[in-house]
């Protein structure tokens, strides 16, 4: 008589379960001689697994469980907003909870930590934040004119304006809308001209201050004098509309801070017609015509 092995297993087959995974075909290879069986995991994913090792019940699925921590929920298939958990992946946040792979409704797939989906906090891959593209081609914001639309960057809309002063800059749709942006900069450099007192590149008000601001490397207590250790002597030097004049070098620091008071003539000079001639005139332009 044919002795039987009562501990023999079935031949597995087509259509066979072995925990999450699902026996498809036999996919043609081997391993150690044993065939090597192709199958799809609960998850959607496919995986190779060999006869033995799906009879051990070494490998149960395609490695989605096995990542997600115990003591966290797995979430696959489940839908936060617009958003779908596909799969865990091996990334850990720095809380240690566990990051899904997701995909969007549009299309997109992100990586999102699981708290965040959870807490709601995260609905989809940005595409809920971005407006739409709004009709802007000829409205005004500030002393922008949009005069086209310029396309898409990262999920932002950009409006390409003419300025008042004739500048052409490319602005986004919500620097528009919020009132961010106003001009293509000119606005700054209006307020910095009117607030600093500039004229002919000299500011009114740094000659006005320098008299009694020091440098913190300054050591002759005097602004525009300082030592030279490689000569041994004194040197004066003073600012004017963009340029340095030299004063001369001293033996004696008080030689070199009375030449410096001495060039300071030309500031005060220079501060005098600014509000005697300059001021009164440039406010003159300003006041409308009767």
């Amino acid at each position: 008589m044919p002795s039987t092995n009562r501990n023999a297993k079935p031949p597995i087959a087509v259509g066979d379960r072995f925990g999450r995974l699902t026996v498809l075909c036999d996919s043609g290879e081997r391993k150690n001689g044993y065939i090597v069986w192709k199958c799809r995991c609960d998850c959607g994913n496919e995986i190779l697994v060999d006869k033995r090792t799906l009879e051990r019940g070494t490998v149960l699925d395609c490695g989605c469980t096995a990542k997600v921590n115990p003591r966290q929920k797995d979430i696959t298939g489940k839908r936060f907003g617009k958003l779908t958990a596909l799969y865990c992946t091996d990334a850990r946040s720095a809380y240690g909870d566990t990051v899904w792979h997701c995909i969007c409704d549009c299309g997109r797939e992100i990586d999102v930590r699981l708290h965040q989906l959870q807490s709601g906090y995260r609905k989809s891959c940005g595409c809920l934040s971005h407006p739409k593209v709004k009709e802007l081609v000829g409205k005004r914001f500030g002393r922008l004119i949009v005069i086209e639309y310029a396309g898409k960057k990262d999920g932002v809309h950009r409006w390409r304006c003419r300025c008042d002063c004739g500048n052409e800059v490319v602005v986004s749709q919500s620097h528009l809308q919020s009132g961010k942006t106003k001009s293509c900069g000119c606005m700054r450099a209006d307020v910095y001209v009117k607030n600093m007192k500039l004229v002919g590149g000299t500011s009114i008000v740094a000659l006005e201050t320098s008299k009694n601001r020091l440098r913190s490397t300054n050591t002759s207590g005097c602004t525009g004098v300082y030592w030279s250790s490689s000569c041994g002597r004194w040197y004066a030097r003073i600012g004017f509309c963009g340029k340095s004049y030299y004063l001369g070098s001293y033996k004696y620091k008080e030689d070199a801070i009375k030449a410096r008071k001495s060039g300071e003539e030309v500031h005060d000079n220079f501060i005098e017609w600014y509000y005697n001639e300059y001021l009164p005139s440039e406010n003159n332009k300003s006041q409308p015509e009767k």
